[in-house]
């Protein structure tokens, strides 16, 4: 009876935040998966149901489909640049034996600034006028005239995967670094005994033991990445000639550029489907792991 009673009051402490959480949460994904069945519109106030509608306009639209293509491009490129760059950080890191919490201070400052701070940074740092690297570069004589790296369309998509990159690898790195500090380092020992080398401790050791910590960092950052609004919108507003336009600054800009709700919500509910997708074929591989380091 005291344990059923205690269970009954920590379930009401708990349940002001349930209720704040389910009502942040659940609200706009069932709002928006019932507005895109209507006709819903940012400036009438009448709307009707029109079924399946707006998923048809969209699927049929060639620009929703090179938003998206510019999403996947936006996504893997990222992801893996952040995984090379924060994995290659981590290992570095953890072989440090002086300074380590100092380095690893100065490597996650990126990481602790909010998305504004830093496009604003970045802007003025390469602002094709006055931004310092533009002139540095033509100082040097490596250009002839300042570049413009968020304007030039063969430029401006590769300067948002750098920013990206040099913004989410801190993340990666801090995470990997702690879970290389679980690997017992009586199994280096006894891989350098039976002599193994420095690559296979690292393939059959490091990597068996962190694979999973790896692989819910890509989950996250995958999911994170695909939806990532803030950063290109402030920078380049998804041009220019929307060469930078990915799926949610198509959604933003037929909603709130075009005021059709209806069909913006279709484009989300269409993105939340896929991720969905891609994240159940992430942890079947993560099942499959844990199940090999379990045997």
């Amino acid at each position: 009876m005291r344990i059923t009673k205690d269970k009954t009051t920590g379930f009401l402490f708990l349940l002001p935040t349930l209720l704040v959480l389910s009502g942040l949460l659940l609200y706009p994904v069932l709002s928006s998966i019932y507005f895109s069945f209507t006709s819903k519109h940012l400036i009438r106030l009448k709307y009707d149901f029109v079924g399946f509608g707006n998923f048809i306009k969209i699927l049929t639209d060639i620009e929703f489909y090179r938003a998206f293509l510019t999403s996947l491009a936006w996504t893997v490129s990222s992801l893996v640049g952040q995984v090379v760059v924060g994995f290659t950080a981590a290992l570095a890191l953890h072989r440090i034996k002086r300074w380590k919490t100092f380095f690893r201070t100065m490597l996650i400052i990126p990481w602790a600034f909010p998305s504004i701070v830093i496009a604003s940074v970045w802007k003025w740092i390469l602002n094709g006028v006055y931004g310092f690297i533009p002139n540095m570069l033509v100082r040097l004589g490596i250009c002839s005239e300042t570049p413009q790296f968020f304007s030039n369309a063969n430029l401006v998509f590769g300067t948002l995967l750098f920013i990206n990159i040099w913004f989410g690898a801190p993340l990666i790195m801090v995470n990997v670094l702690s879970a290389l500090q679980t690997v017992p380092a009586e199994q280096y020992e006894a891989a350098k005994i039976d002599g193994a080398s420095s690559f296979q401790s690292f393939l059959y050791i490091t990597l068996s033991h962190i694979k999973v910590v790896v692989g819910l960092l890509v989950v996250l950052r995958t999911i994170w990445i695909f939806n990532n609004f803030d950063l290109i919108y402030l920078l380049t507003g998804g041009g220019p000639a929307d060469l930078t336009r990915t799926l949610p600054i198509y959604a933003y800009s037929m909603g709130w550029g075009l005021k059709q709700l209806g069909r913006s919500s279709a484009v989300t509910v269409l993105l939340l489907l896929f991720l969905i997708g891609v994240c159940l074929l992430y942890f079947k591989l993560l099942n499959t792991w844990e199940k090999e380091n379990e045997a």
